[in-house]
This record gives C-alpha cells, sequence and structure tokens, in this order.
C-alpha cells in the first residue's frame, strides 16, 4: 500500500500531467473552437477507465469520457490494448456526444501492464455530417457523419495512415480536422509519458495503488457531504424549444432528485420519448450533466475524480429524450445543456438556500461559415455567448458568464472572429432589463450583434428561447434567450435555434437570457437597486416597475418617500 504523502505526490504529479496535456493540445489545435474557446474535456484514467485527473474545459466532458472509455473496453478487451496505441471513438451512444466531439484514448502501460488511459475530447469542424458546420434535422443516425467504434488512429507507435485518409477524403475542412486530431493525439501522448515518467520513479505499484486511494478518498468526501444536504424527493421539468423537425412542439424532460444518508438519485424518467431531431442524448451525457450538479452540491473545491460520484445513481428510460439508442438523432445535444438547470430546479424546492436560480438556461453558440471575400478560403468560426446567473441565497448571479455545462470555457475573442471570417462584430455588451427581478437579481445576460460583410451561412444553436429562466420563492422570471435578424428591417424576424442563409450587409442579433432572481424584489435594499441603474443592467422604469425604487435618472438618487409610496401601494408587500 502506498504511504499517504507518496499518494499525494502522484495525485499531484497527475494534475500537472493534464495540465501539460491541455497546454499541449491549446498549442498544437488549428481550430479556434478548442483554443480559444476551450471546447475540450482530457484527463488521466486509471485501467478501468474511472478519472483520477482532469484539466477542466467543457465540464460535462470529463465524465464522458468515463462512460467512453469503459465502452471501448468492453468493446475491444482489454488484451487489445497495446503500448503505443492511440484509439478514435465517436459512436455517440458509446462516446457520449455527437460525431463531431471524438474521444481519443491512449493506454498506459508499464511494468508490462496496463495501468491506466490518457483521454482527450474537443469538437472538430467536420467528419461528413450532412450539413455543414452542424446539423439541426437530422432524423437518424446515419444522417450524422463517419462513426468510429474505438478504432486504432496508431498501433503500437505507427501511424493508421487508412484512417486519416478515411477522413481527408470525408471531410469538408479536411486541414484543420486532422490538425486538430493530430492535436488531440499530442496530448494524450504526452500524458502517457509523464505517467509513465511518475510510474518510473515510484514503482508501477505504487500509482495504481494511488489512483484507488485517490477515487476512494474522492468517495469519502462526497458520502460526508452528502450526509448534510436535505432528504427528501423533488420533481420538476422543463423544456427543450423543439427538435428541428418536429418545429415548434416543445419537448419535455423531467427529472425526479431523491436524497437519502446514502445515494443520491436522479431519476430523469417521464422525459419524452419517441423523439424525432436530433436533440435525444446519449446515456453517457445524461450521467455526465447529472454528475456535474451533484459535484456542485458536494465536492465543488476539489478537482474531479470518479470517486466524487460514487454515491449518484443515474436513472433513464431508452428511447427517451435522455437516453438515446441507436439509431436515434444525437447530433444537436443542447438538451444535455439544458437539463443542468432542470435538475436545479427540483432541489430549489427541497433545499432553496443552497441552489440558485435559474441560469440563462443554455449555451447560446452561434456559429458562421462561407467564403472569405479577403482570402477566397472557407472559413468556419464559432462562438458561445456567455449568460446571467441565478440569484441565490449568497448574494445575485453573475452577470455574463459561460453557462454552468462549461465552466472551463471562454467565448471566442471579437480580434480572432473578425480576422478569420467574414463577420464585422457591431456591437457587444450587457442587456439592460435582462436579469430577474429579485432581493438577490439575476446576472444579467449579453448580446452581440454580428454583421455579415459576404454570403454567409449563421447557425444558430439556443434552445431554450420559448420558456423563461425561472426564479426561487418570490423572484422574477429573467428574459429569455432570443435571435434577430436584421433587427429594425422591414425583414426582421425573430428567431431560436437557426440555419440561416445571409447576404451582405445582413445583421444577427444574439441575445442571452438573464438568471432568475431570488426573493420578492421589494426585499432589494433599493441602494442595490439604485446602483444596478447607475451600471445600466436596471432601467429607471424597471426599477420602478419590479423593485418600487424610484432612482433619478440624472443623479441616481433615491426618492426614499416616492419609494416608501410606490412599494406600499403597488405590491401590499411588506419588506
Amino acid at each position: 500500500m502506498t504511504d499517504p504523502i507518496t499518494t499525494e505526490i502522484i495525485r499531484f504529479g497527475m494534475l500537472a500531467a493534464a495540465e501539460e496535456m491541455s497546454r499541449s493540445l491549446c498549442r498544437t489545435a488549428y481550430n479556434t473552437v478548442v483554443y480559444e474557446i476551450h471546447d475540450y474535456g482530457l484527463g488521466i484514467h486509471d485501467a478501468d477507465g474511472n478519472i483520477v485527473a482532469d484539466a477542466p474545459g467543457i465540464a460535462i466532458f470529463t465524465r464522458a469520457n468515463d462512460y467512453g472509455i469503459k465502452k471501448a473496453v468492453e468493446f475491444l478487451g482489454r488484451e487489445t490494448f497495446e503500448p503505443g496505441d492511440v484509439l478514435i471513438l465517436n459512436y455517440p451512444y458509446w462516446s457520449s456526444a455527437h460525431t463531431l466531439d471524438p474521444l481519443v484514448l491512449a493506454p498506459i502501460h508499464h511494468g508490462g501492464r496496463l495501468i491506466g488511459f490518457t483521454a482527450c475530447r474537443i469538437h472538430v469542424l467536420d467528419l461528413k455530417q450532412k450539413d455543414p458546420g452542424y446539423v439541426l434535422d437530422s432524423t437518424d443516425m446515419y444522417q450524422e457523419g463517419i462513426f468510429f467504434p474505438a478504432t486504432k488512429l496508431y498501433r503500437r507507435g505507427r501511424e493508421n495512415a487508412d484512417i486519416f485518409n478515411l477522413i481527408r477524403f470525408n471531410s469538408r475542412l479536411p486541414e484543420r480536422t486532422i490538425g486538430d486530431i493530430h492535436a488531440q493525439v499530442s496530448a494524450c501522448v504526452t500524458g502517457v509519458r509523464r505517467i509513465q515518467e511518475i510510474a518510473e520513479k515510484y514503482g508501477t505499484d505504487a500509482v495504481v495503488d494511488a489512483m484507488a486511494a485517490i477515487n476512494d478518498h474522492g468517495e469519502r468526501l462526497a458520502r460526508l457531504a452528502l450526509r448534510d444536504l436535505p432528504k427528501g424527493t423533488w420533481t420538476a421539468h422543463d423544456f427543450v424549444d423543439e427538435d428541428g423537425v418536429d418545429i415548434g412542439q416543445l419537448v419535455r424532460m423531467q427529472c425526479a432528485v431523491t436524497i437519502t444518508d446514502e445515494e443520491f438519485v436522479v431519476d430523469w424518467t417521464g422525459s419524452d420519448t419517441g423523439v424525432k431531431g436530433p436533440i435525444n442524448v446519449p446515456r453517457g451525457l445524461t450521467e455526465a450533466l447529472s454528475c456535474l450538479v451533484f459535484k456542485s452540491l458536494t465536492t465543488p473545491d476539489t478537482p474531479v475524480v470518479a470517486g466524487n460520484f460514487r454515491p449518484l445513481r443515474v436513472v433513464t428510460e431508452p428511447g427517451s429524450v435522455m437516453h438515446a439508442v441507436p439509431p436515434m438523432a444525437t447530433f444537436t445535444l443542447w438538451t444535455g445543456l439544458l437539463a443542468t438547470d432542470v435538475v436545479l430546479k427540483a432541489l430549489a424546492q427541497g433545499m432553496p438556500d443552497r441552489v440558485p436560480a435559474s441560469s440563462g438556461g443554455d449555451v447560446c453558440s452561434m456559429m458562421g461559415l462561407g467564403i472569405n471575400p479577403r482570402t477566397g478560403e472557407q472559413w468556419l468560426e464559432a462562438t458561445n455567448e456567455a449568460v446571467g446567473f441565478g440569484g441565490h441565497a449568497g448574494g445575485d448571479g453573475e452577470d455574463g458568464i459561460m453557462h454552468m455545462s462549461e465552466p472551463g470555457c471562454r467565448n471566442n475573442p471579437v480580434e480572432v472572429l473578425e480576422t478569420k471570417s467574414a463577420m464585422f462584430i457591431e456591437h457587444y455588451g450587457y442587456r439592460q432589463d435582462s436579469a430577474g427581478a429579485g432581493a438577490h437579481r439575476g446576472g444579467v445576460g449579453v448580446g452581440r450583434a454580428y454583421r455579415f460583410t459576404a454570403p454567409s451561412t449563421g447557425i444558430c444553436m439556443t434552445y431554450k428561447t420559448r420558456t423563461r429562466p425561472w426564479g426561487i420563492g418570490e423572484g422574477r422570471e429573467a428574459d429569455n434567450n432570443h435571435v434577430i435578424i436584421n433587427p429594425g428591417r422591414p425583414d426582421e424576424v425573430v428567431k431560436g435555434p437557426s440555419y440561416n442563409h445571409l447576404a451582405t450587409g445582413d445583421v444577427l442579433v444574439n441575445n442571452t437570457g438573464g438568471g432568475g432572481g431570488w426573493g420578492h424584489p421589494f426585499d432589494r435594499d433599493p441602494a442595490l437597486v439604485a446602483r444596478d441603474v447607475r451600471n445600466e443592467f436596471v432601467s429607471v422604469a424597471a426599477a420602478a416597475r419590479d423593485y418600487g425604487v424610484v432612482v433619478d435618472p440624472t443623479t441616481f438618487a433615491i426618492d426614499s418617500a416616492a419609494t416608501a409610496t410606490l412599494r406600499r401601494t403597488r405590491s401590499g408587500h411588506d419588506g
């Protein structure tokens, strides 16, 4: 048995190795979605596929990688993994993501035995899906690209040219796609090398023992936290705007959370079944998003390890939108992002002092593509927009930050988008009055306007535009996400998820939702309302309407007498 001090040294060595994997990936990737946005998930796993160290990017990728490695081992057999192998897996029902999020993994051998895996998942640009960029309306898996069911890119350190040629001749953007996959390989090989060095220094048995001890410790921490949580069962539901095929038909996500001293159960029974379009999510992704919420409640201050999730049990119905089975379409994975807030909505009934109100509830991605008039070359760039977070017992929600499903991510800088694409950013900033009012208000969302300088396609992946972010207690709903094409023109149109063919000069405005409010708005300190008016988060009119606070539009001084009268006469609240 490895002593505790050596275990800690090995643990931090593995965390350092994961960070080095991350840096290697970002320095060698071709795709701004990877090196600017950090749309990746990577880490180091034990021989059973359980995560022991990661470098955060998209949080839900980390546990999805566990699921994928286990499926690869189950499919191929442990004995088929040899030193120097590197594999690619993007079969959605195993990899826990869509085809453009391939998982690359490499076995770690030392002392003549398999001691673990390194893994790296990113978003690549094209693997022969039916539409360039993104697929919003596929009806089965066969429209969603090439599948690699745990296929060896490298055998014993030698490149499998047949696989790379297959990718090259089946991708609209072969150079950037293959370049990104090579970056994944580089990250995984870097991780393998570093863990082998640790094993060489401390011994193979010491590393294997340390991996087990790390996960056992992670379990103990989670169970201690679980015992302090309120006990009970709470149910909630919410909706995805549509599935991309049955346009305008809401898709139900339903969740029941049960907490006991020994177990935290997230049950998705009752979610819609038979959904035609590509918003169905694989079982592994549903597990991963449930893990994200559980982690935030129990062990938010420690690195992710698989042991953290041993008290968690996830229940799904095969064939439902939360558990896709072949050949169900899975390309547009937004259900897996929106569903995190459904778990919180259930928990808010039993622990309103521990969880926030709804965030803007979406990632609000915009992807543009076309031919760049400056270079004559094809371009494809994307960014995720920030949203407002929900108010909570401890204070206001954060303003304009990445959705909780991807806390390690960033958006694509304006300078990068304008340099690499046929887009000009006309304005970008916080959205006044987008937050839900409350004693603790929600955070405000953002708005960004893209003017296209050449004929282009603008793809909007925004799936919470028809329902509003909810509040807690008497906190108010927030404004929701929405996309406006050509605002102020005769052809103006407001949209949600959409594939838009745009002419030169067309403008697409991506507006994101705010967070819901926590507690009654009239319980908010008028001085805080005046500060929000000064900062242009809240308008003078909304201050009076929602908070009962009269603020001078020039000096931002509070009219105390008018405020007292307004609060007394308009609400009947004794705040």
